[in-house]
């Protein structure tokens, strides 16, 4: 008895010094935090409302990024671009804008890809009684005012004029335009009523309840749109860029574009 006393004293008396020792072992080191990184990313207009979204989702899932997005005319944002602005990352509505920048050699070398796709349409006022179900009907004389983007600056005006000129109602329409520095632009001209009709993204009519889509643009120019995204050679947050830019790739922010009205590419 005195024996099987002894081993179980020994056996406690082991495990307290474990115990011990374990107590006093070097706890492990809690994670470095993150280095606070702030992107610049300029974008199209019509992608204002998703890309909000996006980027509310990307802070929320990265808490040491802040990212900051500049909206505008795809033309102008190009400008700026060119001009030196701080930008990381920029989001075109359309490939030649795109295209310049990297002509100029502005772009960070393999980091320019296709992102997303939409659809051109043609919008008028939800109370309009003028009865428009397709873009030839602008040419008419009940239509006296027309929206659209800034050809030279704003991608969706490029597309509209490229409507225009396929109906052969070019020459009927030139006097009737008016014309918006960008596509949100355009469309605040409908939603008031101060046009009868304009052009704009599809994804840019679904965030309004004052327009109504009559129109579609035809299946050989909608197949054209794109909104292709690139870093910026300039951008001090390059891998940072990068890993945005991975993520709006991603099926989050997929899900997110393609509730807005986006096709992914």
């Amino acid at each position: 008895m005195k024996r099987k006393i002894g081993i179980a004293c020994l056996v406690l008396a082991l495990l307290l010094v474990l115990a011990t020792v374990a107590g006093c072992a070097p706890k492990a080191a809690p994670p470095a935090p993150q280095p606070s990184v702030s992107l610049t990313v300029s974008a199209a207009s019509s992608l204002t409302d998703a890309l909000k979204q996006v980027d509310s989702l990307y802070m929320k899932e990265n808490p040491n990024v802040t990212v900051t997005a500049n909206f505008g005319g795809s033309g102008a944002l190009q400008k700026q671009i060119e001009n030196g602005a701080p930008v990381d990352l920029f989001l075109s509505a359309a490939a030649q804008q795109m295209d310049a920048l990297q002509k100029e050699q502005l772009l960070l070398d393999g980091t320019r890809k296709d992102l997303l796709g939409n659809k051109v349409v043609l919008v008028v006022p939800d109370d309009s009684t003028l009865g428009l179900t397709d873009f030839k009907d602008l040419a008419g004389a009940s239509v006296k005012k027309v929206a659209i983007g800034e050809p030279k600056s704003v991608p969706c005006g490029m597309y509209a004029e490229e409507i225009f000129t396929a109906d052969g109602i070019a020459a009927q329409v030139k006097s009737k335009l008016v014309e918006g520095s960008d596509v949100r632009m355009v469309l605040s001209y409908v939603e008031s009523g101060n046009v009868d009709a304009g052009v704009v993204f599809q994804t840019d009519a679904n965030t309004s309840t004052k327009v109504k889509v009559v129109a579609q643009a035809p299946n050989a120019i909608n197949a054209t749109v794109v909104y292709p995204v690139a870093i910026i050679k300039a951008s001090k947050n390059a891998a940072a860029a990068q890993a945005y830019e991975n993520f709006l790739s991603g099926s989050e922010a997929q899900a997110i574009f393609e509730k807005a009205g986006f096709s992914g590419k």
